[in-house]
């Protein structure tokens, strides 16, 4: 499945959405449309084991981003 990851200039939020084609993408918060594609990790099972490209997870919780869980 095409889901990708976003950031929206508006407010100031992240959002995933699956994308068809050449569909237009708006922040589903406030509607902006100044989104701008982030570069998303990737990660795999392997063993009942999680490993992910973008190292270990934050202190607070088994995210691997604190824009996940909001821990700061």
């Amino acid at each position: 499945m095409p889901i990708f990851e976003y950031h929206c200039a508006k407010c100031d939020k992240d959002f995933e959405v699956l994308v068809l084609g050449n569909q237009s993408v708006t922040c589903p918060d406030c509607n902006g449309k100044k989104v701008k594609k982030l570069l998303s990790v990737v990660s795999h099972k392997s063993d009942g084991e999680f490993s992910s490209s973008q190292g270990s997870a934050c202190s607070g919780c088994s995210a691997t981003s604190c824009s996940t869980c909001s821990h700061s």
